[in-house]
């Protein structure tokens, strides 16, 4: 076996070869060479470490130093871990904080309305889904489109996305909508710029965003946003429907589901620690 060919992971299936990606995983390695009393590394070390060769691993840590995963010191050339790390580390974290206080009153939306719902973040142009709950009642309307936590989908035409794209800095949203193709996904997708910007600026007055056949035939969803203990919006909470299982009209959903959506993402937001102006506390 060369320096190049890292031998095959634990765990991993010879069938599972068409789904990995050797450079992801050298990559990771790499990351994950720094540690306990190895946080500052130079090439020979990592090489040996991961089991490349220096000029293999020299193009990885070029990558990952342009990335700002990594970074220099100019006098001792050698490498530690950049920013970016720091704040997937703080992500994971605040993730795993969301979703631990958000499952119980997220289980308890479901099962009151019968509806699938869902919890998601911003990633750039994208929601990442992060929770995802089905009712426990014997007649529920499931709606699963197979989602599931890490599914991804475009921010603009999607409720929790259109939640979520509101609460940005015009600066923020004007970087994720150069990055955003409006392409048709529904009957009824938004596909010119200004008219999203006028519906965004709707949510952001209403607090809830509606999503009516935009991401596709027959879907509809209402989402609602979850702010921390400093009022940002860290993520969004939807119930969906489609019309196969509710043909009502969007004002008889919407009077339905809003307020337990709304109380839902109200009461997420306080266990995060949120208190609306004139409720603070004196302690």
């Amino acid at each position: 076996m060369s320096d190049d060919e890292p031998p095959r992971p634990r765990g991993r299936a010879k069938g599972d070869s068409s789904a990995f990606s050797v450079s992801l995983e050298r990559g990771l390695r790499i990351l994950s060479a720094f540690g306990g009393d190895r946080s500052v590394l130079g090439i020979a070390d990592l090489a040996r470490a991961v089991g490349l060769n220096k000029s293999t691993t020299y193009r990885y840590v070029a990558t990952l130093t342009k990335l700002e995963y990594i970074r220099q010191d100019p006098e001792t050339r050698k490498y530690f871990l950049g920013p970016r790390v720091v704040d997937l580390g703080f992500a994971a974290i605040d993730s795993m904080e969301l979703t631990r206080v958000a499952g119980p009153v997220l289980q308890a939306l479901a099962d009151e309305t019968g509806f699938t719902v869902s919890m998601a973040l911003c990633d750039g142009p994208d929601v990442v889904y992060v929770d995802r709950r089905r009712s426990s009642r014997r007649n529920a309307l499931a709606m699963d489109l197979n989602l599931h936590v890490g599914s991804r989908l475009p921010a603009y035409c999607t409720s929790m996305g259109k939640v979520l794209l509101a609460h940005k800095n015009p600066a923020a949203l004007r970087q994720i909508l150069d990055r955003t193709d409006l392409a048709r996904r529904g009957p009824k997708t938004i596909t010119n710029r200004e008219q999203l910007l006028a519906a965004l600026a709707k949510v952001r007055q209403s607090a809830v965003a509606v999503n009516d056949e935009e991401l596709a035939p027959g879907l509809r969803s209402f989402a609602a946003p979850v702010r921390d203990r400093v009022g940002e919006v860290v993520a969004a909470v939807n119930v969906a429907v489609h019309l196969t299982s509710a043909p009502a009209t969007m004002e008889a959903l919407a009077a339905r589901l809003e307020p337990p959506l709304r109380r839902t993402a109200a009461e997420i937001s306080k266990r995060l620690g949120y208190r609306p102006r004139g409720q603070q506390s004196f302690q």
